[in-house]
């Protein structure tokens, strides 16, 4: 049984937490283990008040000389197992330098021959399709867990203090403790996008209702985005893009009556944290990647050609341009409902 284990975690906000499950697992297996997390910074905070996280370790190097001393200063702490949630080689090869024993990982990216146990990949229809079965079952077939849990929600626990924090925030910013979160924007391309007056219409439309204000989140290029939205919100706004840390955010989203957002990283952190959480989906597939729990709605349009999985649509946008305002208000207020009958 593993004392001290390594957790390269994956790189992208929306895989890490879809990850969270099979983290929670390796903490049920092994309670009295000392697990470490080997993570980008802009993905650490989601594991920081995470009970089955002892220590987050900044990964952070570019260059091969960095790369090197990141592996070296990983061998004073003398982990027994290495598990790669990341698939890249870099991650197989960093675990091998740091002088791990025991290496388990998914057989991709040319890596097996560094891995002790490299695990064969699922093939298509041998799992559920959600992505959060893709690391339990590296977890399974590495014999660390019995079998795949049939339904097993996402979330974080670290949910009520970010919430109280997240409240205590929104108070000193006037903004109450009834507000509406707002994410238009989507990383992976505007074919995840749904349009930036409708998200404005459907707060303003779930806002009359409650008296709540707005707050709308995003990144530093998704700015101007963002206040696009805020510039037709008709009550209390406060556009939040490239403003706060992840750990900021998660506080902010943990502290939403309710949110409305895209297929996005934001999406899943919200849902992840409780939060009534409606998402738009066109592009994607929302069996694979949507939010979890009943607390989370998927509003989609059944097109032809959706979901595509395309960055940008070379059509007429049509899985989007027929979801409508109303549409999306109305399953945010009955999300509401639902929460206040729990």
């Amino acid at each position: 049984m593993p004392d001290k284990i390594l957790v390269r975690a994956t790189n992208w906000v929306g895989d890490a937490v879809m990850s969270l499950p099979a983290l929670r697992a390796l903490r049920q297996r092994f309670p009295q283990a000392r697990i470490s997390i080997l993570a980008k910074p802009w993905v650490a905070d989601l594991y920081r008040r995470e009970p089955f996280c002892n220590e987050l370790i900044p990964y952070t190097p570019r260059t091969l000389a960095e790369k090197w001393a990141a592996a070296s200063a990983l061998r004073p702490h003398r982990f027994d197992t290495a598990i790669l949630l990341q698939n890249a080689f870099e991650a197989a090869v960093i675990a091998y330098l740091a002088g791990i024993p025991e290496r388990i990982g998914y057989a991709r990216d040319g890596r097996t021959f560094l891995l002790t146990r490299a695990i064969p990949v699922p093939r298509p229809g041998e799992i559920p399709r959600h992505e959060r079965f893709y690391y339990l079952e590296l977890l399974r077939r590495a014999g660390i867990v019995d079998e795949l849990p049939q339904n097993d929600a996402i979330r974080l626990e670290g949910a009520p203090a970010a919430r109280s924090a997240g409240l205590d925030r929104l108070r000193q910013l006037g903004l109450g403790d009834a507000v509406i979160g707002v994410s238009p924007g989507a990383a992976y391309g505007t074919a995840k996008r749904w349009l930036p007056e409708r998200f404005a219409d459907s707060a303003n439309r779930v806002a009359s209702e409650l008296g709540a204000a707005v707050a709308i989140f995003g990144s530093k290029d998704e700015r101007a985005l963002c206040e696009s939205v805020a510039a037709s919100i008709t009550t209390r706004v406060k556009n939040f893009a490239g403003e706060t840390s992840l750990a900021e955010f998660i506080d902010l989203a943990a502290a939403c009556r309710v949110y409305l957002t895209n297929d996005s990283g934001a999406m899943h952190i919200a849902s992840a944290l409780g939060v009534p959480t409606v998402a738009v989906f066109g592009a994607t597939d929302d069996v694979a990647t949507g939010p979890t729990g009943t607390l989370a709605k998927v509003v989609r349009e059944q097109v032809e050609c959706s979901p595509c999985l395309k960055r940008e649509c070379p059509i007429d946008h049509r899985c989007m341009t027929r979801v409508s305002a109303a549409r999306v208000a109305e399953t945010a207020l009955e999300l509401l409902k639902c929460d206040l009958l729990k």
